[in-house]
This record gives structure tokens, sequence and C-alpha cells, in this order.
């Protein structure tokens, strides 16, 4: 049944086999073997459907089905033989499908290759952008945990990585998971744009037969809110477009930009010059030559990794540039940057909730840098302000208080009163009450900002949001 000459579904036209250098150059097996779950879902929701519209018996039907369920708990076993000669997932699995009834001969019935690759990666990203969200959901958790327990520890904001303004290690954190849960958003509207069955297209054009397009698609899952069939309404358009692939890929890269300036914080954080936070020894590692060394490996490879998940968009763009409709080989191209974008984000993102989970902060050293009262300089413009000063020329009046600090070595309070008053007779008697980091945050109440009832809020919003 399974005999050498049909191993090469399209052998017909040919009168000699494929060299075995073009095997092993054309062969995909080796990595879209990893499609094999949502193939034998595509082929059981098409034998049903064939079944439906009666081109297939209930009984040749329920011969391919039982041969499907054999395959499912098959494949999972290490010892599964995927045969380079037959290419790919699909005919692999149709040559070990055939091998358990010969009833399998008819389940290519009005589907090609190109419609059946298409449908199992829509099937992919469905189920690669749900394990995505729920990823990201524990990494968020983990960083929430972390924002919660030093949610008013004060320490320096920072612009062009100088100290800008007082804000809270809470703060700061939550900063990260709002962006992390943009990212969860992302990951559920491209599962919205997969979710639409191109099984039923063909090559390009369709079938001839009297294919149920919509019994499929419901068969396995391409539905709306309401359980009603979404379908491509192009043939062409269907085997040749690769969007979903794209919009998972730019996720993924957005993901991992998120992720790499999380990690460049920690980085920072974890140096000596910074002392804020103390990683845990389970992710760190040292140095072969300086004991003394512990380095933030975890977090430098994921700043690395972000470049290869960037690269692996770049990788697709490149490849459908200028591609013809409809399907062309250059297309099994598209799987191994996707593939490794998804692993590698995983991986990364796993990652920083297990170093996060065990790292804590130095107390001591984040209240020390947040202590130096020029993080407080816009404070005190905004006093001048209150009290009727133009904010151009308040900033003027503290740029010239600080560098008269600077000069004198002495910091930004400790200036003499008359000498202040000369800069500025605005100023009156209270001014020095601006250096109060209590008061720092008091004044900071609104949306968007690290007052402490804004960041317990905050927290409140994302524990209810991830249920935690």
């Amino acid at each position: 049944m399974a005999n050498d000459d049909k191993q090469v579904t399209w052998g017909g036209r040919f009168s000699d086999r494929p060299d075995l250098l073009m095997q092993i150059f054309g062969e995909s097996v080796s990595f879209d073997k990893r499609l094999a779950p949502y193939d034998l879902k595509g082929s059981l929701g098409h034998a049903s459907m064939l079944a439906h519209v009666g081109l297939l018996t209930e009984a040749e039907f329920f011969e391919i089905k039982s041969g499907i369920e054999e395959l499912i708990e098959e494949i999972k076993a290490p010892e599964f033989s995927w045969k380079l000669e037959l290419e790919d997932v699909h005919m692999n699995l149709e040559q070990a499908l055939l091998e358990k009834t010969e009833v399998a001969e008819k389940l290519h019935t009005g589907r090609s290759r190109n419609d059946q690759v298409a449908t199992d990666m829509r099937l992919f990203f469905k189920d690669a952008c749900a394990q995505m969200r729920m990823t990201l959901e524990g990494t968020m958790l983990t960083i929430l945990t972390l924002a919660k327990r030093y949610s008013g520890l004060p320490i320096p904001g920072y612009t062009h990585l100088q100290r800008a303004q007082p804000v809270t290690v809470g703060h700061h954190l939550l900063a990260h998971v709002e962006a992390l849960g943009r990212d969860h958003e992302r990951f559920s509207r491209v599962s919205e744009h997969a979710n639409v069955c191109p099984l039923g297209s063909g090559a390009i054009a369709g079938s001839t037969l009297p294919l149920d397009r919509e019994f499929t698609a419901k068969a396995l899952g391409f539905v709306d809110e309401n359980g009603d069939p979404l379908i491509t309404p192009n043939g062409m358009d269907a085997v040749a477009d690769r969007d979903v692939f794209l919009e998972f890929s730019m996720a993924c890269v957005t993901c991992s930009l998120h992720l790499s300036r999380l990690a460049e914080d920690v980085i920072l954080w974890n140096s000596t010059e910074f002392g804020f936070i103390n990683l845990p020894d389970s992710f760190t590692t040292g140095s072969s030559l300086m004991p003394q060394k512990k380095n933030p490996d975890c977090f430098e490879l994921i700043r690395g990794k972000t470049g290869r998940i960037v690269g692996n968009l770049q990788n697709l763009c490149v490849t459908l540039k200028g591609l013809p409709l409809t399907y062309n080989r250059d297309l099994q191209e598209d799987k191994p940057p996707v593939f490794d974008s998804f692993d590698q984000l995983t991986t990364c993102l796993t990652v920083v909730a297990g170093s996060l989970s065990g790292s804590s902060f130095n107390e001591e050293k984040c209240r020390e840098a947040a202590s130096d009262p020029l993080l407080l300089a816009t404070d005190l413009a905004d006093y001048l302000v209150e009290k009727g000063v133009a904010f151009r020329s308040a900033h003027h009046f503290i740029g010239e208080l600080v560098a008269l600090s600077e000069k004198q070595n002495i910091p930004l309070p400790e200036l003499g009163q008359t000498e202040a008053i000369e800069i500025c007779p605005a100023l009156g008697e209270s001014w020095r009450d601006v250096f109060d980091l209590d008061r720092a945050f008091r004044m900071r109440e609104r949306p968007g900002m690290p007052g402490p009832s804004q960041i317990k809020n905050r927290i409140a919003h994302w524990e209810n949001v991830l249920g935690s």
C-alpha cells in the first residue's frame, strides 16, 4: 500500500525520483513535524466534512477517524519514524495513515498541501497565542508581586540615564507590567486574525467537488463568538497569505523589546554602582577568572535573544518580499523563524519570572539614592509656579540655584537664605519644605503618578485582571 511508487505524491508526472541531495535540500519534516497534532486535527475535520457531503461513507470515515486517533498517540513517542523522502509532515502522516487503512487514499479529496499547511499554521497560531498569554500572565504576576512588596520604596527615576525625579520601585515595576499587558492584548488580536479557516481553498481555486467549507470551519473551531463559521473569502489569498506569521512575529518582537528594556534596568540595578537589587544565585553565573564576580547572565541573554527574535521577523519579511501569488516554495521557510520566536520568547518570559521571583531590593541603597535633593528640583519649580511665577522663569531660577550649589559644593537645600532670595525673591521662607520625599509622593496622587494610592490602585487593578 505504502509502496515506493506512491511515496512521492506528485510522482506520476515524473520518470525519475528526486536526487538524494534534492531530498535533503527540499525536506521540511525536520521542523514542520511540530505541526503534526494540528495536521491530524485538520485531517479529522476534513474527513468529517467529506463524510457529511457524501464523499466518504460512514464506515470509511470511522476507519480514517480510528487511524487518526491512533496516530495522535503514536506521534507523541520519540520512536515515531519521520521519513526524509516524504518531504514534510503532511505526507509522513498520510503515509502512516495509509499503513493503517487503504481508505486514507480518499482523505486528500478536495484538499491541497497549500490549504492544508495554511490551516495547520492557523491552528498553531491560535494555540501559540493562548500559550503565550498564559506565560505572560505568569511573568506579570511575578513582577506584580515584587512591585507590591516594594510599592513604597523610593528610587530615582532616570532620563538619559541620569537621575531625574523620584519614583518608587512599585511604580517602576508597574511600568513594565503595563507594557507586558499590551503584549497580552497583541497576542489576543493575532489569535483573532488566525481564527479564519482556509481549508477548502485547495491549491488556489477550490474544487469542483461539493465541499462544505462552513462545516469544516465549525468542526475545527474556526467560529466567531456566536458560533458562526469563519472562512477565508478568496482561495488565492488564503494559500498565499502570511499576514498572521508577520503579526505573530511582530508581537514577539515587541514583547522581546519590552523584556530587553526590563533586563537593562535589572542589569544596571544589579551593578555595584547602583546596588538596588539582589539577584538569586540560581539565575546568575560567575567568572572563570575572577572569583568575586556574580554576573546577571540571564538578563544579558534576554537582551541578546531580542536581536535573534528581531532577526526572525526580518527573515520573514525578506522571504515574502516580491513573491507572486500564490504559493511558492520559498514559503517553506516561513515556519522556522516563527517557531524559533515562539520558543525563545516563551523561555525568556519564564526566565524573567524565575529570576525575579527570587530577587529582593536593597532598601538602604535605594533610599540613599532617592535622597538626592536634586531629584526634587522640578518640584521646587512647581512650588514657584504656585506662587505665580511663570514656569520658564521658575525653571531658570532653579537652574541658577543648582549651579550655585554645585559651585559651593553643598546640597541645594543648604544654600544660604540670603543668596537664594537674591536669585529668586519669590522663594519666601518655606522653600526647603519641598525637599521631603513623603511630600513629593503625596503631591503625586493623580492618574499615572507614583503617589501611594495611585500605585495601590494600579496593583489592585492588575491583581483583578490576572486573577491573583
